[in-house]
Order: C-alpha cells, then structure tokens, then sequence
C-alpha cells in the first residue's frame, strides 16, 4: 500500500505543479511555444488526475483493483512514448531517463505484485454466509 501512495503522490505533485508553472518546471525547461505550453498543462492535468486515481483506489483495493491497473499501465504507455523519443530525438535530462526506466521496469513489476496482493487478499476472507429466515 506504501508503494501505491508514493506512486500516486509523484503525479499529484509533478501535475499539479506543472499545471500551476507550465513547462518551465521542468528540469532543463525553458519558456516554449504557447501550443507547447497549453499542451503541455493539459498533460498534466491528466497526471494529476492519475495520482488522484491511485490515491481514491487505495480505500477499496480489491474492489478498484482494476482502477488502479489501468492507471499504472497508463503510465507503462508513457513510458513507451519516452522511449520513442529517446529513439527520434535522443536522452532527456537524467530525471526523464530515470521516469521512464521506471516506467518500463518498475511499474509493470508494480502491477504484478499489485494483482498477487489483491489475489491474496481475495482468499484471506471468510465466505458470505448465507442470510438466515427470521423465526
């Protein structure tokens, strides 16, 4: 559970601050074209909503399970369209490299352990007993 707050907390932050400052919030950000920047915010909307998601998915893990899967798999996406532009345009500065090696590796090890934990969980609990008629 430790893990998935850390993991919805980094978006949380990094969204909402790049939403507040735009792109020159980022390391090796500079002032950028105003598609750029309006893009750029819009993004970030949807990485905070992401945080937001993992951290609403936590109060019911089994039952959200699959909510908070979509997000981390959202995220191994992203993590291909890093690796895309390391390929077209080359290596970003280290904390980009670093997102999307986590990205790659990390997360899907995350949702592995994710869907085990919840399994696990599913088998701890005791059977619906069956309701029982009223004498």
């Amino acid at each position: 559970m430790v893990v998935l707050v850390v993991l919805g907390a980094v978006p949380i932050v990094s969204g909402l601050a790049g939403l507040l400052v735009g792109p020159t919030f980022i390391p090796g950000g500079t002032s950028t074209p105003v598609s750029v920047d309006n893009n750029y915010r819009f993004i970030d909307a949807y990485w905070f909503a992401a945080g937001v998601g993992l951290w609403w998915s936590l109060f019911r893990l089994e039952e959200r399970a699959i909510v908070t899967r979509a997000i981390l798999v959202i995220a191994v996406v992203g993590g291909i369209g890093r690796l895309t532009s390391v390929l077209s345009v080359g290596w970003p500065t280290p904390v980009f490299g670093t997102a999307m090696v986590l990205e790659l590796v990390a997360l899907p090890l995350v949702v592995w352990w994710h869907a085990r934990v919840v399994r696990a969980g599913d088998g701890r609990r005791e059977p619906a007993r069956e309701a029982q008629p009223v004498k």
